[in-house]
């Protein structure tokens, strides 16, 4: 299962959060920045899959983004390195360029592939239609 879902910068900044457990907000904060220190500091050689306290971590560095998913021990760390790129894909597909102005439709497209820590889709045309049913909609 996945516990949550980060967007991190080069500088170590959160771009985006996706917990799919209650943790309490200055865990979070501390949390972030810890997986965060982890993440960046690894080079490029070195594995993606990290074994962090009670769970493993799976990065993928995009130019200056990270993504970074905290899995259980049952996860396949593979199949969520795959998700990773899928997501990173379809985000590519549907924004030109800037990304963080729209975070709300970032959003959209992580729910509409993980629900409840579980990926529910891959198939990027079924993730992006109901953003395309929405950018219809703001048309009109």
């Amino acid at each position: 299962m996945i516990k949550f879902f980060l967007m991190v910068n080069k500088q170590g900044q959160t771009r985006l959060s996706r917990y799919y457990e209650h943790i309490e907000i200055h865990k979070r904060t501390m949390l972030e920045a810890e997986v965060i220190k982890n993440c960046l500091s690894r080079s490029k050689d070195q594995c993606s899959f990290i074994e962090y306290k009670d769970f493993k971590l799976v990065y993928r560095q995009y130019a200056a983004l990270f993504v970074v998913v905290g899995i259980n021990e049952t996860e396949n760390e593979m199949a969520v390195y795959e998700l990773i790129h899928n997501f990173v894909e379809v985000l590519d597909k549907y924004f030109s360029r800037v990304i963080m102005f729209n975070l709300d439709r970032v959003h959209i497209i992580l729910d509409e592939m993980v629900l409840n820590g579980c990926i529910v889709e891959t198939n990027p045309s079924r993730i992006l239609a109901p953003l395309f049913v929405l950018d219809k909609v703001a048309e009109s």
